[in-house]
């Protein structure tokens, strides 16, 4: 089967689960075979689940990870506890993480969500525009690593392992 029909595919079965036009990946690629794209990281402004306004112009300076997800995507949700270690490890150190939710149930359904896996990082619900602006978004999880310059550094389709990601992130805290 072509890589476009499985696309194809993967896309239907999420659309009739419920998962919407998104569908969710189970590779874990090694970080050497990660994008390094160093490519400037669009601005994006985006609602969080109390209805205040996000905008990437807040992180200037800091290291962001900007990770593409949803709560019926299971790979996601494996990797929250490690998005929660490093939020509570490297905060202090200027690392922002912000979840873009491309849940379509809404803001409500995915606050319950964040409430009852105590993810203490910026959670905001994207739209078409931001996935967009990131150039599509064709599986979940998909993460940007940002570096303190407003660079995307990294991208990874699928999940990452918790010390592997560590690794890249503590690389772009330097």
């Amino acid at each position: 089967m072509t890589n476009t029909r499985l696309l194809a595919l993967f896309g239907a079965v999420a659309v009739l689960t419920g998962g919407g036009a998104y569908f969710y990946s189970h590779r874990s690629p090694a970080p050497d075979q990660m994008a390094v794209i160093a490519l400037p990281a669009p601005a994006w402004k985006l609602m969080d689940l109390d209805g205040r306004e996000v905008s990437s112009d807040q992180f200037k300076g800091k290291v962001v990870v900007v990770d593409f997800w949803a709560t019926w995507c299971p790979p996601c949700v494996e990797e929250i506890p490690g998005y929660v270690a490093l939020q509570k490890k490297y905060g202090p150190a200027g690392l922002i993480i912000v979840g873009v939710s491309l849940d379509r149930k809404g803001p409500e359904h995915v606050k319950k969500f964040t409430e009852a896996n105590a993810m203490n990082y910026t959670v905001v619900m994207g739209d078409e525009e931001v996935v967009g602006a990131f150039g599509g978004i064709e599986a979940i999880p998909t993460t940007f690593l940002i570096n303190r310059n407003g660079r995307i550094v990294h991208q990874k389709t699928g999940a990452m392992t918790h010390d592997e990601y560590e690794q890249l992130v503590k690389r772009a805290l330097l």
